[in-house]
Formats: structure tokens, sequence, C-alpha cells
């Protein structure tokens, strides 16, 4: 058993989990789970709007491709380096603050975005936002970590990975409508209300936690190297990939991750409580886990592409070719809803076997181009299980079971990290080898055969998790 830490003997859901709440009654979780979830459901929003926005923005101060293109890089770059920072500092100080701080934040960008007469502004806001974004995931999660019955965990969890898919669902339909109503300040205007309502019920019903004892210092050499490592890798696979100057850079930008790791190491050995704590990938269940998540984040960016196939190879319209997805993404929210609900029965390895197994054959059928528009419908049926089933609760369940409480925060922080590192390759890899072999239908053909190849690699992998045993019976028990 080694590290791994019993929560079931941690949770006390009448007056909070015993070392961690010692001085607060949780509330029920039919009271704060809205909370989490509408916060969730705010970010992921975002996410799903932006890309209608993007001409109406490119349009309103007239940039080129190339600066439309930072809305989205900084805030990939803010949020993923604010997701270790927000993780930590749950960790020390508790979830509420954090939480509810991130959401402000949140709200805040959305307002300077709605308010900017530059474009300069518009990236402000986007950081602002991207700092916020960071810690709202991971700190939900490890709410639920925390206060949530072992038996109810896995649905939870679930829950957010549906929350997602149905944000990618409403969010276009939703942008384009206030586009056309109003315009597209209210995109962001409408964050506003949204973040109100859970900051008015987060202060009653999160959970407080109040440091017990002095707290080590931060550890801000960790914060520097951790921003300047993403920052590689962000601009990196972003700004570097799709040109032929870029891929001359390429060896430098990896030499700049390589001695940035290196630098990360040695700093986070010395930290008293360090940003990055290495102690966590020592944990053969957690390092695996965290390939895997990497592996998910894959498979869940591949999606954008196959709306290309479908214009390519089946002559879809482009202003429709979104709607050839909405199989792949209401089969997404059932796979995220049904693994949450399987969790306790099967156990997180069973179901990301399952997760990578669908995916696999999914995206192999998808680069199959000879049945037709209907078979490239079906084909996507299974990626969207698959996404739904590796990207839901099964992987934050390991990361919630194998961490130390304590760190429960910063496990949870990484998963996110890992999802959005993968996923950044994903729009990478598939590009160039597209590009590579001609482009159109054949092209992405071998992209995603690609794809499917790498899905296999990651179920191979996902064999080295350990085998739930004890804990399943746990769960098990504690459902029935």
């Amino acid at each position: 058993m080694r590290d791994r830490v019993h929560l079931a003997n941690q949770c006390d859901f009448g007056g909070g989990v015993s070392g961690l709440y010692p001085s607060t009654n949780h509330a029920a979780p039919r009271r704060l789970m809205p909370v989490l979830f509408i916060g969730v459901f705010m970010a992921a929003l975002d996410t799903a709007v932006i890309g209608p926005a993007i001409p109406a923005l490119r349009a309103a101060f007239g940039v080129d491709n190339r600066e439309i293109g930072l809305v989205m890089i900084v805030f990939i770059l803010l949020s993923l380096s604010s997701t270790a920072l927000m993780a930590n500092l749950g960790d020390r100080y508790g979830r509420r603050p954090v939480y509810l701080g991130s959401v402000a934040c949140f709200a805040l960008g959305s307002l300077v975005i709605a308010l900017s007469p530059r474009f300069w502004m518009i990236l402000a806001g986007r950081a602002i936002q991207g700092v916020g974004a960071g810690g709202i995931i991971p700190t939900a999660s490890a709410v639920i970590g925390d206060v949530v019955p072992i038996e109810r965990r896995g649905q939870a969890l679930g829950m957010i990975g549906a929350i997602y898919g149905m944000a990618f669902v409403l969010g276009p339909p939703m942008a384009a409508l206030l586009m056309v109503a109003l315009s597209w300040h209210w995109i962001f205007l409408a964050n506003l209300p949204i973040a109100a309502i859970v900051l008015v019920l987060g202060a009653r019903v999160l959970p407080i936690r109040r440091p017990a004892g002095a707290l080590p210092p931060l550890d801000v050499s960790g914060i520097v190297v951790v921003f300047l490592l993403l920052s590689a890798l962000v601009f990196g696979i972003t700004r570097f990939a799709d040109t032929f100057t870029g891929l001359l850079l390429w060896p430098w930008f990896l030499g700049a991750v390589v001695v940035m790791l290196a630098v990360l190491l040695n700093v986070e050995r010395r930290a008293a409580q360090p940003m990055i704590p290495l102690s966590l990938f020592a944990n053969r269940q957690l390092a695996t886990a965290y390939v895997l998540t990497a592996g998910a984040g894959f498979g869940m960016g591949s999606v954008a592409f196959l709306t290309s196939i479908a214009t390519s190879a089946y002559g879809v319209a482009p202003q429709r070719a979104g709607f050839v997805l909405l199989p792949l993404v209401v089969c997404s929210m059932a796979g995220s809803m049904g693994a949450g609900r399987m969790l306790n029965r099967m156990g997180a390895r069973a179901l990301i076997l399952i997760g990578f197994a669908l995916l696999a054959a999914g995206y192999g059928a998808s680069a199959v181009t000879s049945y037709g528009l209907a078979g490239f419908l079906a084909a996507s049926m299974p990626v969207g299980l698959g996404v739904g089933v590796v990207v839901g609760g099964a992987l934050r369940s390991i990361a919630i079971d194998e961490a130390p409480a304590n760190l429960r925060g910063t496990a949870q922080g990484l998963i996110n990290i890992c999802t959005s590192i993968g996923t950044l390759l994903s729009a990478a890899a598939i590009g160039a080898v597209a590009d590579f072999y001609g482009g159109g239908p054949a092209g992405f053909g071998v992209a995603y055969l690609v794809v499917a190849t790498l899905m296999i690699v990651m179920l191979v992998t996902a064999m080295w998790l350990r085998k739930d045993g004890a804990m399943r019976t746990e769960r098990r028990a504690a459902a029935d």
C-alpha cells in the first residue's frame, strides 16, 4: 500500500474531514456540488465560446491571424502556469479562499475584456482570466476529494467531465446568439452574474481550513521555473510548429525545456514545500496516471481536426462542420456520467483501459473515409465515449486516492497541466502529419492512424496501473 492514502478513514461527513478541516462543519454535497459545478461550467463555457468570438475580435481591433492567436496562447500559458500555484495555495491555506479568489479573478478578466478599447487590454483580460481558470477545476476536484463520501466520489468527478461536454455543446450557439442579438462584449459580460452566484453561494457552503502553526516559505523559485518551463512548451508547440522556420527552432525550444526541467528538479529538491513535489512522481501509480493524462489530453484535443475530415472528405460546408460532432459530444457526456457511476464497481484501471480502447477504435475508423459520412458519424461515437471515460473521473480518482491528503490539490493541478500539454501537442502533431502527407482526406487519414496508434500505446501503458484490489472492494462495500 506504501504511500497510498485511505480517504475513507478521513471523511467525516457530519463534522468535516478529520485532520484537514477540524474547525468547520461541511455542507452536505447537495448544497456544495452546485457551487463547484457552476464554477467549472463557467470556465469551460468561456473556453467553448472564444472560438466563435475570434472573428468578431479580429474585425473589431483590426489585427491579423497571428496576433489574434495570442488570445488563445496568453490564456493557455497563464492558466497552465497558475494551476500549480493555485493548487499549492489551496493545499497551504484551504480550498475556499483559492476557489473563490479564482472565480473572482476570472470574472475580473471577463470584465476587462468586455470594456477593452485596445487589443492589448484584450490580452491582459485573457491573462487575468487564465490565472483564474487555472485554480477553478483542480480546486473543485480537490474539494470533492476532501468532502464527498467515497461511494459518491466517482459520480461527482464524472460530472465534471459531463459539464465540460455540456459547455462545449451550449457554448457556440450561445455565443452566436449573443453576437447576433447584442455584441461580442456580452459573451464575456455573461460570466459576471454566473461568478456572482458562485461567490455568494460559495461564501456560505465551501469548507474552511485554518493553517495549523507556521507554514514554510512559498516556493517562489519553483513558481518562476515552472512558468519558464511551461512558456517554452507553450510557445514551442503553438507558435513554431506550423512553419519551416519554426521547425528549425524546435531544437532550441527542446533544449530550453530540458534545461528548465533540470533546474526545476534541483530547485524542488531543496524547497521546504515545493511547488511540484517530486514525491508524487515516486509513486508508480501517480506517475503512470500523469502519463496517461497527457495521452487523454492528446485524445481529447484530436477531436478538433475531425471537422477537417468532414469538410474535405464528405463535402460538409465549413459553417456546418461543427454539427457533425454532435453525436460525439453527446456520447462524451454519456461516457463521463456513466464512467463516474461505474467507477466504484469497476475501478479506475478497468475504465481507463476501456476508454483508450474506444479511442483507438474510433480514431482508427475515422481515418478510413470509404464508408461515407454515416460511417464517419458512427466512428465518432466511440471517440466521444472514450474521451468521456478517460477525461472523466477515473484519472482524477487515482490522484485523489494516491496523493497524501495535504497534497491533494497539487496532485489535481498536475492532472490539469498534463491534460493541457497533451491537448497542445495534439494540435501541433496532427497538423504537421497531415500537411506532410499532402493534407486533405489522405493526410488527415494518416494523421488519425497515428493518433489511433498512440491511443494503443496508452492502452498498453494503462496496464502498468495497479489493479484496484482492496480499494475497489472498499468502494463496492461503501456503495452497497
